[in-house]
């Protein structure tokens, strides 16, 4: 770029804010002082902005940094090249440039970074008029380096676009100055047998071992130093290879980063995913069994609410039924579910007839799991995978605030075996007391505020699923679908008298099990809360009807009596009712109806019994007539009359 011009020189260019005539931008110089005296560009002062112009005619030259801005920035668009077009081939070397600056420590980076701005410093003298030689002396005493170092900065970036000048002042030293001691290739392949495998070794347990062997200790195999082999390591073997070999599957699968899934494409009530989580305390059951007990939850997937859950022994499949009808039952029905692919929740009462149901021998005729027959899309996800399960998040903070609640002190087990508190073992907690304690940190775990994820934004989990579940469209479910999800017994028989079913201890009744006395019934129940009532079907699974619990009252409740007479009465009097709405007629009435008895037609006898002896009729004593009513002669008449008749008959 040029940067000294004549008067002349710079009228010819037609810039903004000069006169367009070399006699009218003179007189301009000479209003602003451009030929001061003391502004000459000498040797003695290289910073002037006038000098004599060298060559035939002489004459004047001015700096262009006299200029106007406006006209400074056009001259500098007017002379500026037309940019260089790098070739393939400086392209790939820049790349690899910038490539190897980017696995640079960052000291090595720093240092380049202020070589370059050093360098830059040189260039903006340089672009205003100053020597090369001189802006680096200026630039070198300014910032207090070598100048000879500069000149070296600029050999480095010889023939380089300044763009590209970065990485070529990054020192990069030589690897090839020190050479890496020999090691063997079978004592390289023993090392790393011993050293790549589970239990995951100590370097220098292995090292030890190589260094026993009989061809090391003959100097047969040459062995170098221990951090040779290590570097060596860290330089042939990647990393994940490294973890997988000694850490496991696991450990190798952690190295990829989990998936970020956005949950506010769903709505309450929508998904749903269910996991089964072992509290670490000992709770001591009804039989007196003694173990920690298992939770099956289920959670909505839009607020991370706990919707339903239940506690039993183990995860089993009479638990994940019930803890489904309890959400079916408070909540409604959700379109899809998230399960583990386990042998408990992949069952076929539960999920029969779901896709990619990798459980259990699929068969044509297995009946369609109950979840399956209400709607819902099952998806099973892989076991121990918290990214696939939000509800592992859940156990983790129940995992905290229950095992470890003050009132289970003594019988909190630790999360691990190392991990057993000093109390271990001291106390077991009654299951009533347990699940007391559950319940209450569940509705806390729902109500807390202040939750971080990014549907919540500061509110609890009850407060998110509240917002979306009233305007939100929720399946409900009916009394028959309801009662599919409750466990059945078979052969329970009805009292012979009264109808009644007992089963546990408990004794149920309903009007319609009159009609089933003595007859085998089966029931619907929900074995973790008899108290509640209880579906009945006739044998060929037709519902009846629901029968209530009837409760064991004190000997002298009279309150319970009176109650217990009252329904007793009502249910008489709605008898009486019904029987005098069917019964329409009396006995009397019915009897009247009857018609009279007709007379009986005797057959005729054809053959006479002979009687031997005398047939004299005997003489008997005369006494007085009886008197006759008239009716009683009557009838009396009729009687002697039907006798002469048989007699003219019969001669």
């Amino acid at each position: 770029m040029k940067k000294w011009f004549t008067c002349a020189e710079l009228a010819g260019l037609g810039l903004a804010d000069l006169p367009g005539t070399g006699r009218a931008v003179q007189m301009l110089a000479k209003r602003q002082g451009w030929d001061d005296a003391d502004r000459e560009c000498t040797a003695a002062h290289p910073l002037g902005v006038w000098r004599r112009r060298a060559g035939r005619g002489g004459g004047v030259e001015y700096h262009y940094s006299l200029l106007p801005s406006t006209a400074q920035a056009r001259l500098v668009a007017v002379q500026a090249p037309a940019p260089e077009v790098p070739t393939v081939k400086e392209e790939v070397v820049a790349t690899a440039m910038w490539a190897w600056f980017s696995r640079q420590r960052d000291r090595t980076k720093d240092k380049a970074k202020a070589r370059l701005v050093t360098l830059q410093a040189v260039e903006t003298l340089i672009r205003n008029g100053v020597n090369k030689d001189v802006a680096v002396t200026l630039v070198a005493a300014q910032r207090k380096v070598a100048a000879s170092s500069i000149w070296g900065w600029y050999s480095r970036v010889a023939s380089q676009n300044k763009s590209d000048w970065l990485p070529y002042l990054a020192d990069r030293y030589s690897t090839d100055g020190g050479k890496e001691a020999d090691c063997h290739p079978e004592a390289w392949d023993v090392f790393k047998g011993d050293y790549l495998r589970f239990g995951e070794p100590t370097a220098t347990s292995c090292y030890d071992r190589l260094k026993d062997l009989p061809a090391v200790k003959s100097g047969d195999w040459a062995v170098p130093t221990l951090r040779t082999l290590m570097r060596r390591i860290e330089r042939e073997i990647p990393a994940p290879v490294l973890v997988y070999a000694r850490k496991g599957y696991d450990a190798l699968k952690r190295m990829f980063p989990a998936q970020e899934r956005d949950r506010s494409c769903f709505h309450a009530l929508e998904g749903v995913n269910g996991d089964g989580h072992k509290f670490d305390v000992f709770v001591k059951w009804p039989d007196g069994d003694i173990g920690r007990p298992m939770m099956v939850g289920l959670q909505d997937l839009y607020s991370g609410k706990m919707l339903a859950w239940r506690v039993d022994k183990s995860e089993n499949t009479e638990a994940i039924r019930l803890c489904f009808a309890d959400l079916v039952a408070d909540w409604g029905i959700p379109d899809f579910i998230y399960f583990d692919n386990t042998r408990a929740f992949a069952n076929k009462a539960m999920t029969a007839g779901a896709q990619h149901r990798y459980r259990f021998k699929i068969k044509p005729e297995d009946p369609v799991g109950v979840i399956t027959l209400m709607g819902s899309e099952v998806h099973f996800v892989e076991p121990y995978a918290g990214q696939s399960k939000p509800i592992e998040r859940a156990w983790r903070d129940l995992a905290d605030r229950v095992s470890r609640h003050p009132a289970f002190q003594g019988a909190y087990t630790g999360n691990n075996p190392t991990a057993k508190p000093e109390d271990y073992g001291t106390r077991a907690i009654p299951l009533d007391d347990f699940l007391k304690v559950l319940s209450v940190e569940m509705i806390r775990h729902n109500a807390r505020p202040g939750r971080r994820a990014a549907i919540c934004n500061g509110r609890s989990f009850d407060e998110t699923f509240a917002e979306s579940y009233e305007k939100s469209p929720i399946r409900k479910a009916n009394p028959d679908q309801r009662r599919l999800l409750l466990l059945a017994a078979e052969g329970i028989r009805a009292h012979a008298e009264d109808g009644s079913l007992r089963f546990h201890g408990n004794r149920y009744w309903a009007e319609f099990l009159l009609g089933y006395r003595g007859q085998p019934v089966v029931i619907r129940f929900d074995p973790q809360d008899l108290v509640k009532s209880i579906d009945v079907y006739d044998q060929a699974g037709v519902f009846l009807g629901e029968a209530e619990c009837l409760e064991a009252v004190g000997f002298r409740d009279i309150t319970a009596a009176r109650d217990h007479a009252k329904a007793r009465r009502g249910l008489i009097k709605a008898q009486k009712a019904l029987l005098e709405a069917e019964r329409r007629l009396d006995a009397a009435a019915v009897a009247a109806l009857q018609p009279d008895a007709e007379e009986e037609a005797r057959p005729e006898s054809k053959v006479v019994r002979l009687y031997h002896g005398n047939t004299a009729l005997k003489s008997t004593a005369v006494t007085a007539p009886v008197p006759i009513a008239s009716q009683d002669a009557e009838v009396f008449g009729r009687g002697v009359q039907q006798l002469l008749r048989i007699v003219s008959d019969n001669p």
